[in-house]
């Protein structure tokens, strides 16, 4: 009897723990990992977008990246910013990465706005006053009033002959209020020297990597140590050194206002800043410079956005 008792307790605790051994299980969290040429750190969601040419710090940025992704001359970052050491840039800290005088920091759209001329006053002219002729002389006659004895009566005196029941003025339109005209801007022409810029293969290869946005930014092309590193195309040294982690010995060449070349993993870089190159001129040795194989990363950007290099360079 003592165990009969006790057997609706047993049950009840059984399926307690059954219910507790079948809960759901959560799954892992998944992380999502940066490219191991971009070790800085990803912004919020939720983060607030940067005004038109300034940029905010992130974590792992250098001035000559943030100059590359925008297209600049970090020169010109460091004179816009006034920054007296440019190695020592800080975490949300804001940096101009457009010129003072550029469109994007007047505020305006380029847009104008003009008014139409109106008339010093805006009341409307009376309509004028209808002729009334006077009479000189006296009349012994007299005619029941109707138009047509008005009008010979009028006639006879040397007078205008004249509607005697003219219609009443119609009411004015009430002046126009003045118009902004907006006159679109024009649109930009494409630069000359973009128009006869000419490319070519910056180096001898096999392509071992293609264009790909997310993950590689411009081509690799494999080769030898010590192999001829040329400019692809005419232009000015932009940078020379190996201030950007992942791109090793890097070269950077401006070809006009909104296009460049970036020539990264070199072993030796034969060009200087400010020197002007033509295109095919040596600029560097191809090189394994933070990288795992010897190779050339070429790139190509267009306003400091990365664009596929097959576009520019001519088929072989």
């Amino acid at each position: 009897m003592k165990y009969t008792s006790h057997l609706p307790l047993l049950l009840l605790t059984l399926g307690l723990l059954s219910a507790c051994n079948t809960a759901p299980r959560r799954p892992a969290p998944v992380i999502d990992r940066l490219p191991a040429a971009d070790n800085r750190v990803p912004r919020p969601v939720d983060d607030h977008k940067d005004e038109r040419g300034m940029y905010t710090v992130r974590k792992g940025d250098t001035l000559i990246r943030i100059a590359l992704d925008h297209g600049q001359n970090y020169r010109d970052i460091v004179e816009w910013n006034k920054l007296s050491n440019p190695n020592d840039i800080k975490v949300d800290q804001v940096l101009r990465v457009q010129p003072p005088d550029s469109k994007s920091d007047s505020g305006s759209s380029g847009v104008t706005t003009s008014k139409i001329d109106m008339p010093p006053s805006s009341e409307p002219k009376p309509p004028p006053a209808p002729v009334v002729v006077k009479k000189t002389t006296p009349r012994a006659d007299k005619r029941p009033y109707s138009d047509s004895a008005l009008a010979e009566l009028q006639k006879g005196e040397g007078g205008v002959p004249v509607k005697a029941d003219p219609k009443p003025a119609e009411k004015p339109e009430p002046a126009t209020p003045a118009v902004a005209v907006v006159t679109p801007p024009p649109p930009r022409p494409a630069a000359a020297d973009e128009e006869q810029l000419s490319w070519m293969w910056p180096s001898e290869g096999k392509i071992v990597a293609t264009f790909d946005e997310g993950k590689n930014k411009g081509i690799d092309i494999a080769g030898k140590a010590g192999q001829q590193v040329m400019a692809a195309g005419a232009g000015k040294v932009m940078y020379a050194g190996s201030g950007i982690r992942g791109y090793g010995n890097l070269v950077i060449v401006k070809h006009s206002n909104s296009l460049l070349s970036a020539y990264a993993h070199n072993r030796s870089i034969v060009v200087k800043e400010g020197q002007s190159v033509h295109k095919g001129q040596l600029i560097a040795e191809m090189g394994d410079s933070d990288a795992d194989s010897v190779k050339l990363h070429f790139e190509i950007r267009q306003q400091g956005k990365p664009v596929d290099p097959s576009r520019f360079l001519p088929n072989r």
